[in-house]
């Protein structure tokens, strides 16, 4: 079989598959279930040959993501029993974070000892958050608006379903509080990103404070330990197509394909809100900052995929540090404004829960004002901070603020039962507005370099123009 047509019979056989299942489950044809099944593995075998031949990660990623979906679908109750495997993969994950965060921001920071320059990328980042959540804030309000999603929701809907706690609401003093560690042991092992973040520029700041004599050691160390990080980062890439497989296996079999009817509209509605964000807001911003976009589609597949299949946009960061610096934007900008973002420019959380929460409003029969709309949103938008590494704990941010709004929780508790596919969205919009992030942030600051197929430098910092790269980087396929 040629490899040219590998991608078209393998489409074809997983595209026939589906629709037959699709027909089945609504009755329109009646197929011996023998014979259904055949098929969607036969389906999956031609899937399982491209994949060997592409040999690619994120290839391989997205095949597992079919693969858990069919044996979720066929073997529901031996797919919830992999969900450990997807908890090894996260918890893998997790043990890279705070150590790439820390080295890779002291390195950056204490490198180079411009204070001045470290200040300059902090606001512009800053801004370019505020700007871009806002927005985001703004298009869920539109979308859930429009479509009326709450509107004849049946109470019932929520009997049945798992329990989630209810937090209290946060004063401002709490919010500010939470940016700050008082041990940092204690945030690395509650993964407190944005404390992390905070501890290490702290420390890099008076890294760069002391002299050269004392200043070097650590950096080495640091230096090495970024690099060390990287290397574990790949090693762990290595299994990723079994967590990640193991995750969809879990959701499907945990809540069976069917559970979209029960709440479709209000899905609908999440994805095609963000699916206008990413039209309305994330392109035109790439396109005004000049980003490659064939080539930061390819560099975010892999870490985008991570994170629809797991729900956690940390399960991403690694790998989509990696990838951006690959891209061309410097080291010490991605390990500065992206683990910074995961807190502050969460746009698909930031819709979901304005969304959300007029959604639950609708349900119950309350009609809100827009002040009263935008009072409670953006009260959202703050209790969100740092939430992006934990899986569906918006959803109990979003329960707390509810409470606090006396508003009736039940709504909530509908949303469960769709949350984790609700997630998927959310979380592949977070990895992929941090990763533009970054790119823009470089851009603004001068020093993007795409290093595009001519290899030439294409950057505005004069401290640049005599750096060439080494080697060509290699495309994501």
């Amino acid at each position: 079989m040629k490899k040219s047509f590998l991608p078209l019979a393998t489409l074809l056989c997983i595209t026939i598959a589906a629709i037959l299942t699709v027909l089945q489950q609504y009755s329109f044809i009646s197929l011996p279930a023998e014979a259904l099944l055949a098929v969607r593995w036969t389906g999956i075998g031609v899937l399982l040959f491209y994949g060997l031949q592409k040999r690619s990660l994120t290839t391989w990623i997205l095949i597992s993501m079919v693969v858990g979906a069919e044996i979720g679908y066929d073997f529901p109750q031996f797919a919830v029993n992999l969900n450990v495997l997807s908890k090894v993969f996260l918890k893998l994950i997790k043990t890279i974070i705070a150590p790439l965060i820390f080295a890779t921001l002291v390195v950056g920071i204490a490198g180079h000892a411009n204070l001045k320059q470290v200040g300059s990328m902090g606001w512009k980042a800053i801004v370019y958050f505020e700007v871009v959540t806002t927005l985001a804030l703004f298009i869920g309000l539109a979308a859930i608006n429009l479509s009326k999603a709450g509107e004849g929701i049946d109470a019932g809907l929520a009997q049945g379903h798992e329990e989630i706690a209810a937090v209290p609401a946060q004063s401002t003093s709490d919010i500010i509080l939470h940016v700050f560690p008082e041990n940092i042991a204690k945030s690395i092992a509650e993964g407190q990103v944005l404390q992390i973040v905070v501890f290490s520029v702290l420390f890099a700041i008076g890294l760069a404070m002391v002299s050269e004599k004392k200043r070097k050691p650590m950096l080495d160390f640091c230096e090495s330990l970024s690099e060390t990080m990287f290397k574990f980062t790949n090693i762990i890439m290595y299994f990723a197509p079994v967590g990640v497989g193991a995750a969809i296996a879990y959701t499907v079999g945990h809540m069976g394909f069917g559970i979209l009817l029960n709440l479709f509209q209000l899905l609908a509605t999440l994805y095609v809100a963000l699916l206008a964000f990413a039209l309305l807001v994330l392109l035109p911003v790439a396109l005004i900052a000049r980003v490659p976009i064939r080539r930061f589609l390819q560099a975010i597949s892999g870490p985008v995929s991570i994170a629809f299949a797991t729900t956690s946009s940390e399960a991403a960061l690694p790998r989509a540090m990696e990838e951006m610096e690959k891209l061309g934007v410097p080291r010490r900008i991605v390990a500065f404004v992206m683990p910074t973002g995961y807190s502050f420019n969460l746009d698909g959380t930031t819709l979901y829960l304005a969304l959300a929460s007029v959604f639950v409003a609708q349900a119950a029969g309350i009609n809100l004002t827009w002040e009263q709309q935008l009072v409670m949103v953006f009260t959202l938008m703050l209790t969100s901070k740092g939430v992006a590494g934990v899986p569906r704990a918006s959803l109990v941010i979003l329960l707390g603020t509810v409470a606090s709004f006396n508003l009736p929780v039940w709504p909530v508790f509908a949303i469960l039962g769709i949350d984790e596919l609700m997630d998927m969205a959310r979380t592949s919009v977070n990895v992929t507005g941090n990763c533009l992030a970054t790119a823009v942030v470089a851009r603004w600051e001068g020093e993007f370099n795409p290093q595009p197929e001519t290899g030439l430098v294409e950057t505005t910092n004069p401290e640049l123009l005599h750096r060439l790269p080494e080697e060509k980087q290699p495309e994501l396929v």
